[in-house]
């Protein structure tokens, strides 16, 4: 009898009464229980966060800001309640408190009585840390807790824009502050330049006035205090030209006498060799102007050329057996010449992709032959050149030495004779250095108000005079100046259909494992008949895959329209579940038909493995090592990635993956559950005395 057979007469055994089609009825059911049931309670649990229960508690006193009432509490407090994210529930510290002891309310969001104050501190000269204070119970919802955070992150981070904009605001009224006060500086800086402008032609006018009284005490002393005088700031001046020329004689000569014997013995090599160079960098940029049409000639040249020599070869020596004994030579030349020219096309071609550096270059010596050639005709007379020079200081310091002896002769020649004429003169002298002194320090005065002026008018144009709407621009960027844009990629449009690639499998797997509780995994009668091992391995598997495919239509028929599952590729997800059912009641059979009672245990057991290691809640990589470690060798791990990308979209190589490998356990388990009903064709003791029977 062939395997489709079998199984039918399997599945008839159901018909046979009430109960028998009852318990079929409930097999073809039973995945629902896990698949539909479990997602159906975890379906959207983030869309229904305003139904729990949390204690609102604002303390805020609020803050006086430049004569305006701050209430930050206030303002916080009414976006929550305006929100919804959780059920808030305004009241007092204490009632918070207890309720959240005692499960009344999952959490607490407190607002502490200076919040407004500290938020406000952001903008004086002692800013302060606002701080919003949570307060959780890990008793009555752990995953509560683990949401909270998440949105009281959201709610602190609003409240610290709302600190650093104060905080900004404030500096960029600082600025137009600044600018103010800086404008009207320059202003009384022009004033004071104004006056200070009157106040030194006064000076020059007393100047004036000194200097006529410095005439007339001129005429009252006589010729003597003038000379006197004369010959005094002469002896001065002569003393100190004779020091500064002395000076430079002594550098001149000690320089010079280093220098002349190099510059006499070298002078014609130093003007050759710049002649030389001044040749060779003139050359040199000459030949770069034909540079690139001499290697673009030559590389078509010497390509010609081995092309040539390659077909006079060919012509010579294309015989099968070449005659012409140069024929070796000539392979060998063919070979140079065709390198040649593989050199010469990649000399053009650097050439040619240099063309504008080389240019550069071109300029550059030009530059280096002009300064070469002035080096050329100056170099042969350098020390000739020293020598008169040298010459020439020397007298200049021989002059000013007997000019400053004489000075001094003169002067001491007529101290005596100004003693008297210089008393009159040297008041006046004075009042009238006091008035030059003035008037110098009234110009520098001036000068300084005027630059003083510009200074701060400049410094003004420079500080930002910001407006009200270009403050608040620019504080808006500034306080919050990082935004996130969050972009999802076949985003799953709630918690359910994100969970539904775990739990449908799940479901699969508990209705394979309870219809092998129904069903033989091995038929009797085929066994005792002696059929072939293949043939009652399909005949097992056959109704058990046939009833996961009606599982798997009630199932996702219940899901997509009872539910609300929305599946990218409907027909695709459809398929790919009767190949994960077909699977796993491969695996599940051998497991039955190859360790009988204990089967069912290995394969509770193997399930629990696959609902750890797949990864369908938290990634595997969180996982401990262990279940990393088997993650790749259990069927579900790619079932779970392969329905992700065919309910939620994305590329496919996933899914074709999980095929393969879902028809290889297949065919194994298949092939396994072969060779256990051969071994189960020959009776043992273990067979008629089983040590467990279930």
């Amino acid at each position: 009898m062939r395997s489709p057979k079998l199984a039918a007469l399997e599945l008839k055994r159901f018909g046979r009464g009430k109960l028998p089609r009852a318990a079929l009825a409930a097999l073809l059911l039973l995945p629902l229980l896990y698949g539909a049931l479990y997602l159906w309670s975890f379906w959207d649990p983030y869309g229904k966060l305003n139904k729990i229960p949390v204690a609102l508690v604002n303390s805020d006193t609020g803050a006086t800001v430049r004569g305006e009432h701050l209430t930050a509490g206030d303002d916080i407090t009414g976006k929550l309640l305006d929100s919804e994210t959780f059920d808030w529930h305004p009241t007092s510290a204490a009632e918070a408190r207890k309720g959240v002891a005692n499960g009344t309310y999952y959490l607490s969001l407190t607002v502490p009585p200076d919040f407004s104050r500290r938020i406000a501190s952001s903008s004086g000269k002692s800013p302060e840390t606002g701080a919003l204070k949570v307060r959780t119970n890990d008793a009555n919802n752990y995953i509560v807790g683990q949401i909270s955070r998440s949105v009281f992150s959201e709610v602190r981070a609003a409240a610290s824009t709302k600190a650093s904009r104060g905080f900004y605001d404030n500096i960029f009224i600082s600025f137009a502050d600044i600018h103010g006060e800086t404008e009207k500086a320059a202003k009384s800086a022009d004033k004071l330049g104004k006056g200070i402008g009157k106040a030194k032609k006064g000076a020059d006018d007393l100047a004036k006035g000194l200097a006529k009284a410095k005439e007339g005490s001129r005429d009252l002393k006589s010729g003597l205090g003038t000379l006197y005088k004369g010959s005094g700031t002469l002896e001065t001046g002569a003393g100190g030209v004779a020091d500064g020329t002395q000076s430079l004689s002594d550098k001149v000569n000690g320089v010079a006498a280093k220098v002349r014997p190099f510059l006499k013995e070298h002078g014609k090599e130093i003007g050759d060799i710049s002649q030389l160079v001044a040749d060779a960098s003139q050359k040199a940029s000459d030949n770069l102007d034909t540079l690139p049409e001499k290697t673009s000639t030559a590389a078509t040249k010497a390509r010609k050329a081995s092309d040539d020599l390659a077909a006079d070869y060919r012509t010579r020596c294309g015989g099968a057996v070449p005659t012409d004994p140069d024929c070796p030579a000539l392979k060998k030349s063919v070979a140079a010449a065709g390198t040649a020219a593989d050199v010469a096309e990649d000399v053009n071609k650097l050439v040619q992709d240099h063309t504008g550096q080389l240019d550069t270059l071109g300029g550059h010596l030009d530059d280096l032959h002009d300064q070469a050639l002035w080096l050329a005709r100056t170099a042969p007379h350098l020390d000739t050149d020293l020598d008169t020079a040298v010459r020439k200081i020397n007298a200049l310091n021989s002059g000013a030495q007997k000019v400053a002896k004489g000075a001094g002769t003169l002067h001491t020649g007529l101290s005596t004779a100004k003693t008297g004429a210089s008393d009159l003169d040297s008041g006046v002298g004075k009042a009238r250095g006091g008035a030059d002194t003035l008037g110098g320090g009234m110009y520098r005065l001036v000068d300084g108000s005027g630059k003083l002026s510009g200074g701060l008018y400049d410094g003004a144009a420079k500080i930002p005079d910001y407006g009200k709407q270009d403050r608040d621009a620019r504080t808006e960027v500034m306080s919050d100046p990082v935004r996130l844009v969050n972009q999802a990629l076949h985003k799953a449009p709630n918690y359910g259909t994100g969970f539904a690639p775990y739990f449908i499998p799940l479901s699969l797997w508990v209705g394979a494992m309870v219809a092998y509780m129904l069903i033989q995994p091995l038929n009797g009668r085929a066994l005792a008949a002696g059929a072939s091992s293949w043939r009652i391995a399909f005949a097992g598997w056959l109704p058990v895959a046939a009833i996961g495919v009606l599982q798997t239509l009630a199932l996702m028929a219940v899901l997509h329209w009872a539910i609300g599952l929305e599946m990218v590729r409907a027909a695709g997800t459809l398929g790919f579940l009767m190949l994960v059912t077909a699977c796993f009641a491969a695996i599940v059979q051998w497991l039955n038909a190859r360790f009988g009672p204990a089967g069912r245990i290995l394969v509770l057991a193997l399930l629990m493995l696959q609902l750890t290691s797949a990864g369908g809640t938290y990634p595997v990589q969180t996982s401990p090592r262990f279940f990393n470690a088997i993650h790749p060798f259990l069927p579900m791990t790619y079932v779970v990635d392969g329905l992700r990308r065919l309910i939620t979209g994305g590329g496919l190589g996933p899914v074709w993956s999980a095929c393969g490998v879902l028809i290889g356990f297949t065919a194994a388990a298949l092939a396994l559950t072969a060779w256990s009903a051969r071994r189960r064709q020959v009776w043992t003791v273990d067979r008629l005395h089983p040590e467990l029977s279930l």
